[in-house]
């Protein structure tokens, strides 16, 4: 199978241990022995006034090259007039375009896989606000990126920012189903037993996604907002509203985009269980965590929630490895099978509408149980 041109991978920094495994899978895949690799040797050194530049250890030139960038993991640091400082979103989006900068337009194709976007939670304009993420996307593209691949953007609309460019919003719907069934081997997939719950709104698109594919039923909050003020710079929410069927001892999954303090998460479960709810787990593409991990563990002693399942598609503090609440969703094998196949010229059509492979998990499930599922469904 012909490729499209030679294969380059580059991880940001703070994910040189997501794209090792990325280069494992490929150099697996294509048999590639030794030490060869297919991650590119680069840096981004700073002065210690704070200014950086990037560079570039090899040639790219003619190359098919895939950047991942996390703009959320504050765990990088540098250091700017002798201080230890955490690296921004801000931060880590300049060190992106010095990369693309360094390579100097000689790669043949430039895809950046950032799989939360760049300032992507302010999609709309309510009053005299920038819009950074669509001139992000429009930045990327004008500096010569070819296609922009994320994961469950939090409005896929802003990709309208650049029309006649790439632009994938990947699901991972299938893995997440995947980890839920593995981890939580007694539950049942059937609608007299399980319920899909939007926490608001803005979820409901992904919530229908999850009740179409799995034969389940859906219930929904809407946020009721004080709009007379601001805090934080959004009008504060009031109270939560359900709307939907009863719960009674049913287990219920909550999807959203990302966990960002968890106030809301937690609130919706709090009211969930009031309504009869049994088990309650969430569906979090990104855990950032913000104000820490303390209230999750008070909510989950007093036995509000019993799972939480996110990807390691974003940085994710260490302490929560030690949660017994906690389920971490490996994409490192998906974003593999998506670079090889692009890399080859292919469709990722199929990799991107999963329902015959989640049909086949839930058929299998339902069939044997949790240790009858076979190694033909990793990813």
């Amino acid at each position: 199978m012909k490729e499209y041109a030679e294969l380059s991978v580059i991880g940001m920094r703070g994910c040189e241990e997501f794209a090792a495994q990325v280069d494992h899978y490929l150099r697996d895949w294509r048999r590639h022995g030794g030490e060869a690799t297919y991650l590119v040797d680069f840096d981004c050194p700073r002065f210690g006034s704070g200014e950086g530049k990037g560079l570039l250890h090899e040639s790219l030139r003619g190359h098919d090259v895939y950047i991942i960038c996390d703009p959320f993991n504050y765990g990088v640091t540098y250091k700017m007039y002798g201080r230890e400082v955490p690296m921004s979103p801000d931060d880590h989006y300049a060190d992106l375009k010095r990369i693309i900068a360094a390579a100097a337009g000689k790669a043949r194709r430039i895809t950046v896989i950032m799989p939360m976007l760049y300032e992507g939670r302010q999609h709309k304009r309510s009053g005299r606000e920038s819009l950074d993420c669509a001139i992000m996307l429009q930045e990327l593209v004008s500096i010569g990126v070819t296609n922009i691949i994320t994961f469950d953007a939090h409005d896929p609309r802003v990709q309208n920012a650049i029309p006649l460019s790439g632009f994938d919003d990947v699901k991972p719907t299938y893995q997440m189903i995947k980890a839920l069934v593995k981890s939580v081997p007694d539950v049942v997939i059937d609608k007299d037993e399980l319920v899909i719950i939007s926490p608001d709104e803005g979820a409901m698109g992904r919530c229908m996604y999850f009740s179409s594919v799995l034969g389940l039923d859906i219930g929904m909050f809407y946020k009721r907002r004080n709009y007379s003020i601001v805090v934080n710079g959004r009008n504060p929410i009031e109270a939560h509203e359900y709307l939907g069927k009863d719960l009674t001892n049913k287990d219920v999954i909550i999807v959203d985009d990302m966990i960002s303090s968890g106030d809301s998460l937690i609130d919706v479960a709090l009211q969930l269980k009031e309504k009869g709810a049994k088990r309650i787990f969430a569906f979090t593409t990104f855990g950032l965590f913000t104000d820490g991990l303390e209230k999750f563990d008070k909510a989950y002693e007093d036995g509000i929630f019993a799972k939480i399942f996110t990807t390691n598609l974003v940085y994710r503090r260490p302490e929560l490895h030690t949660r017994e609440w906690y389920v971490e969703v490996n994409m490192c094998k998906y974003v593999s099978y998506i670079i090889d196949t692009l890399n080859h010229d292919n469709t990722i059509s199929e990799l991107l509408n999963p329902v015959k492979r989640i049909n086949n998990l839930v058929e299998k499930h339902k069939k044997n149980g949790n240790q009858q599922i076979s190694m033909e469904f990793d990813n």
